[in-house]
């Protein structure tokens, strides 16, 4: 299997695990929140921050899909770059409000490193190719 292969593999399966997230947290949310890592969750009213947070992963998702739909490989690599930040976020704030230190490091600190790791890869990948010359004369017949 070519690194590009496994790079789509990688890529593909981090927008399909955000909407999984998203569909959790919008369908679901009470559900959900305790796996967060939180020792407590909202409840009532407070209940739609879940629903934010669920929104939050699906315009990741959507973002993120749409790039390795369209074969927008650099791009791509650069948008889960910056999506690694929501999970690493998550996971300083539940390691702030004194949560499950295995669910911040385990789940929101790992899923942060490897949303990273892909979107390095894909940037690697596409740094790699020789870019295509622009203005460079035809090739002569022979």
């Amino acid at each position: 299997m070519s690194p590009k292969h496994i790079n789509s593999a990688l890529a593909a399966a981090t927008v399909l695990f955000t909407f999984y997230l998203a569909f959790s947290f919008i369908v679901t949310p009470a559900m959900s929140a305790p796996g967060f890592g939180l020792p407590t969750w909202p409840a009532g009213d407070g209940g739609g921050f879940l629903i934010v947070k669920g929104c939050r992963e699906l315009a990741m998702g959507l973002g993120s899909g749409v790039l390795l739909m369209t074969g927008r490989r650099h791009a791509l690599g650069w948008v889960l770059l910056t999506t690694a930040v929501a999970p690493f976020g998550d996971m300083v704030n539940i390691l702030a409000h004194h949560g499950s230190t295995a669910t911040a490091f385990g789940v929101h600190g790992l899923t942060s490193a490897l949303i990273a790791v892909t979107g390095l890869l894909l940037l690697r990948e596409t740094t790699e190719m020789p870019l295509p010359q622009r203005n460079a004369a035809p090739a002569p017949a022979a």
